[in-house]
C-alpha cells in the first residue's frame, strides 16, 4: 500500500498543532504557554512592558516558617526514649570510670596515695589502711554499675513524670509554641 498524500510533516503525524506561518521581516516569537496580559501572544504592545521569562535562580533564599504548638507529650514514648537514653548514659558512665581508673593506675596515683595513707594510719602492729585493695577495678566497676542502674530507673521515672506534668500544665496554658523555619 502506498501513501499518495506526499510528505507529511511531523506535527501532523502525531496530532500536534500546526505552527503559525512566519512572516518575512518579523522577528520570531516562540509560542507562550500562557497568554500575555497585553495580548498578542507574547508580542509586546506599544506601551507595555516586556515580559521576561523566569530563570529559576533567586538572589535571596526563601524561608518557610511555621508556628507550631506542642500540646501533648505522650508519656509512653517519653518513657521509652528516656529509658534508652539513660541506658546509653549508664554505659558511658561505666566505660568512663574504667578508663579513668586505668589511667590513674598507670600514673601510679593509687600506689602513691595508698602509701601515704598506710603510713598515716599504720601502727607498729598493723599495716594500716590499704587503698589499692579497697579501690580495685572490680569494686569500682561494681559501684559504678550500681550507680548507673539507679540512674536509669530514676531518669526514666522522672522523665515520665515530667511528661504527665507537662500534659497537665499544657491543658491550662496551651503548651509550648515553636517556630520552625525551613531554608530552601
Amino acid at each position: 500500500m502506498t501513501d499518495t498524500r506526499g510528505h507529511t510533516p511531523p506535527y501532523e503525524r502525531f496530532g500536534g498543532e500546526q505552527p503559525a506561518p512566519q512572516q518575512a521581516g518579523q522577528p520570531y516569537h516562540p509560542p507562550q504557554a500562557y497568554p500575555s496580559p497585553q495580548g498578542g501572544g507574547g508580542v509586546p504592545q506599544a506601551g507595555g512592558a516586556v515580559r521576561r521569562p523566569r530563570t529559576g535562580a533567586r538572589t535571596t533564599p526563601r524561608t518557610r516558617k511555621a508556628r507550631l504548638r506542642v500540646a501533648k507529650a505522650d508519656p509512653w514514648s517519653v518513657m521509652k526514649v528516656s529509658f534508652l537514653l539513660s541506658i546509653a548514659l549508664g554505659i558511658c558512665t561505666v566505660i568512663a570510670a574504667a578508663v579513668l581508673w586505668m589511667v590513674m593506675d598507670a600514673m601510679g596515683v593509687f600506689s602513691t596515695v595508698g602509701g601515704t595513707i598506710s603510713e598515716a594510719t599504720g601502727s607498729n602492729e598493723s599495716n594500716g589502711f590499704d587503698l589499692q585493695s579497697f579501690l580495685s577495678l572490680p569494686r569500682v566497676l561494681i559501684f559504678t554499675s550500681v550507680i548507673a542502674v539507679i540512674d536509669v530507673v530514676l531518669a526514666t521515672a522522672l522523665a515520665t513524670l515530667g511528661a504527665f506534668i507537662y500534659n497537665l500544665s499544657a491543658g491550662f496554658v496551651g503548651g509550648v509554641e515553636l517556630t520552625l523555619a525551613e531554608d530552601e
